[in-house]
Parts: C-alpha cells; sequence; structure tokens
C-alpha cells in the first residue's frame, strides 16, 4: 500500500465511519412513535432519554443500533486489514483507531443535525469492543455496579469512562498489548464522556439528577 493509497484509505474510512455515526438512531425511533425526542425529557437523542419518553424495548433498540454504529465499522476496517495481510502494529494500526475516533464524532456531532447529537457512551462502547475488548467489559461491569447501586444513568455512564482507559492499561501492564494510539483514544474518550456529562455533573451535585426508579415500570 502506498503512502498515497494508505491516506486515501484513511479518508474514506473516516469519512464513512463519520456518515454513519451520524445517524441519529433516537431521533428516527421518536419519529416512529409520534415524538421528536429532542422536545422531550433531557432532550438527548440517546437510549437514556428514548427509555425514559418512549420505552425501554425501544431505549434498548436505540442503544443497539448506537453500539452497532460504532462497532460494525471498525470490525470491517480491521477485516479489510486482515485480508490484505497488513499488520496493526505499525502505521496501518492508525486505521481502526481513525474508524472509531469518527464514528463517536459522528454520533456526537451528526452532519444531518446540525452537529447536535448525542454523549456518545452506546458508540464508544461499540469501538472499544471493536478495538481493545476486555476494557470495554471491565467499564460495562463497572457501569452496571453503579448503575444498579444508585440508579442514576449519568454516574454509571462517568465511572464507566474513567474505568475505560485505567482497565485498558491496566491490562497492558498485566501482558495483554494495547497500541499506543488506542491507549490515547480511550483517554480522549474518557475526557469527551466527562465534558459531555458536564451539566449531569451539575445536577448530580445539586441532588436534581433523574434517576431510575427500581419500582418504576416502562412501557
Amino acid at each position: 500500500m502506498t503512502t498515497l493509497t494508505f491516506v486515501l484509505f484513511a479518508v474514506c474510512c473516516s469519512l464513512a465511519a463519520y456518515l454513519l455515526g451520524s445517524i441519529p438512531f433516537g431521533l428516527l425511533i421518536g419519529k416512529i412513535n409520534g415524538v421528536d425526542i429532542r422536545t422531550q425529557g433531557s432532550c438527548n437523542i440517546g437510549a437514556t432519554n428514548v427509555t425514559r419518553v418512549v420505552g425501554k424495548w425501544w431505549g434498548k433498540l436505540c442503544f443497539f443500533c448506537d453500539f452497532a454504529k460504532g462497532l460494525l465499522p471498525v470490525l470491517a476496517v480491521r477485516w479489510i486489514l486482515r485480508c490484505a495481510d497488513l499488520p496493526e502494529n505499525n502505521l496501518y494500526g492508525l486505521l481502526p483507531v481513525l474508524t472509531a475516533l469518527f464514528a463517536v464524532l459522528g454520533h456526537i456531532f451528526p452532519v444531518y443535525l446540525k452537529f447536535k447529537g448525542g454523549k456518545g457512551v452506546s458508540t464508544v462502547a461499540g469501538v472499544v469492543l471493536a478495538l481493545n475488548p476486555l476494557s470495554v467489559l471491565i467499564a460495562g461491569a463497572v457501569w452496571a455496579g453503579f448503575f444498579f447501586s444508585f440508579r442514576y444513568v449519568s454516574l454509571a455512564s462517568l465511572a464507566a469512562a474513567a474505568a475505560l482507559p485505567l482497565s485498558a492499561f491496566g491490562l497492558t501492564f498485566a501482558g495483554i498489548s494495547m497500541t499506543l494510539p488506542t491507549g490515547i483514544l480511550l483517554i480522549f474518550f474518557a475526557c469527551l464522556t466527562i465534558l459531555k456529562h458536564r451539566t449531569n455533573i451539575q445536577r448530580l451535585l445539586n441532588g436534581t439528577e433523574n434517576r431510575f426508579d427500581k419500582k418504576k415500570k416502562e412501557n
């Protein structure tokens, strides 16, 4: 693969991942149910708000779709590299990382919605599962622990975001390799997630954050 071919391939992967990541599944699910999700609940297009406004099964569908639009592009690029017998421990290793980055940026800053999207948690989980599966499983366990203990999705997401790079680097010290670009990307995702949840952090500190009641029944 020549330098020009590499650059063109990188641009194509990034653009395709961004456009796929920009698909607002939460908004589309809301429209199917006659609701503009951007005007209801927290006004966010993510799975949590879809669950609150439309129902838990629609929320699960939204999570799956947002998760898949992060997972599938990265898996596709890694599959192409394997088919072309190109190792990921050199320059080519940037391609899955770039794909992951632009898939998440697409969700958070979707071109179809004038760059006003979701918080990216589901899509981050998808891309990291493709890049570093064990770290996202650990972060998922942290998310579940915090959510079922405190019933705040935002708090669970913040804890999982912090756990993501920590677990990845911890696994590296334990002998499970990770490329440096992937590590940098995980730190960036953690910081981005915290930044996108800044209003939630303020509500948590004020005691006004919405929580999922254990007894509440979702449609």
